[in-house]
């Protein structure tokens, strides 16, 4: 199998061949066909998570073929598409898992950070953890949904949860957010997404998609916001949202990893205003939300890289080189 890995002692990922790994008890081995590109892959790459494993495969929006079964697996047959997320496994028995959130639970693996991932042309995964993916999506249309739609999909039903929402704000507008914002239109919501100052890309793409407005982060919506979803993980943005939250209103903080928080006047928290954040994803939001995004006519607006070239995938998505999601396939079809 050919791979791209982190070591501990090199700040980029470097091209590496390994025998194919054969799956253990409860695994699935899949032929990737397509791995989205995730801001939390930059986030282990530049060590803002702590490096759990090394060497690491990075990537966690799998899509592949299962060709080999390990011990044990039901329900999943060799040649089915299936695909693997962030949430690689989890304990089963701590609190947390007891009680439907095994987002939280407390011995968790992730698959690219504590398991090998998608960064590869072959990888290994829980097959109890894996998605069937909907038919009429490709392999590329499919990928960004598993980490970037998800992830955006906890956190406007958590955003959803207190009271009708009619508008969302969603700071930060790259793959979650282009993703988010097809779904929360086709469910009559009016979306407003907050960009990069002069990010007339971005800002394009927002319209594209079915956005009544785009501007800069630092700009007030032309009317207050019954909920915010902040995607850039970019601490002095929550000040900023609650600032054009309604009273009553949600901010939510999808990231895994944000800069810190500034003080902020109370003011702003006052009248049951709220802020929260969404940690991880469970199986049955995944369950919940592929066939959802395919009812609501989801697609990913998608810019291809070879295998090979993931470190300037990685590059692009730091600089905001590109819209929407970068997306690696095996080396002979990339672009």
């Amino acid at each position: 199998m050919f791979a791209m890995s982190l070591a501990a002692d090199r700040p980029v990922l470097a091209p590496e061949t390994r025998p194919d790994p054969e799956p253990g008890q409860g695994e699935v081995r899949l032929r990737v066909k397509a791995c989205g590109v995730c801001r939390t892959d930059l986030h282990v790459v530049d060590g803002d998570l702590p490096r759990r494993r090394t060497p690491i495969i990075p990537g966690h929006e799998v899509v592949g073929i299962v060709d080999a079964l390990g011990s044990g697996v039901a329900g999943v047959a060799v040649g089915q598409r299936m695909g693997a997320a962030w949430l690689g496994e989890t304990c089963g028995v701590c609190r947390y898992c007891r009680e439907g959130q095994e987002n939280l639970c407390d011995t968790p693996g992730f698959n690219g950070w504590t398991r090998d991932g998608g960064y590869a042309d072959t990888m290994i995964a829980r097959a109890d953890f894996c998605f069937p993916i909907p038919e009429g999506l490709s392999d590329t249309e499919a990928a960004p949904l598993l980490c970037a739609g998800l992830i955006g999909f906890r956190a406007w039903r958590m955003a959803c949860r207190p009271r009708p929402v009619k508008t969302l704000g969603l700071y930060g507008f790259g793959a979650a957010a282009h993703l988010l914002a097809q779904l929360a239109v086709f469910e009559g919501q009016s979306a407003y997404a907050f960009t990069r100052a002069g990010d007339a890309a971005a800002q394009g793409l927002a319209r594209e998609v079915g956005c009544v407005w785009a501007g800069g982060s630092e700009a007030s919506p032309p009317e207050p916001l019954d909920a915010a979803i902040i995607f850039a993980p970019i601490g002095t943005l929550v000040p900023t949202a609650l600032a054009a939250v309604r009273k009553g209103g949600i901010v939510v903080c999808g990231g895994i990893h944000m800069s810190d928080i500034p003080s902020f006047p109370y003011a702003l928290l006052w009248e049951e205003r709220q802020v929260v954040s969404v940690a991880n994803l469970t199986r049955q939001d995944g369950l919940d939300y592929l066939p959802w995004a395919v009812r609501a006519g989801v697609r990913a607006h998608v810019t291809t890289y070879g295998l090979d070239r993931a470190n300037q995938a990685l590059e692009d998505l730091r600089t905001g080189a590109f819209t929407g999601a970068a997306v690696l396939v095996p080396r002979e079809e990339g672009s």
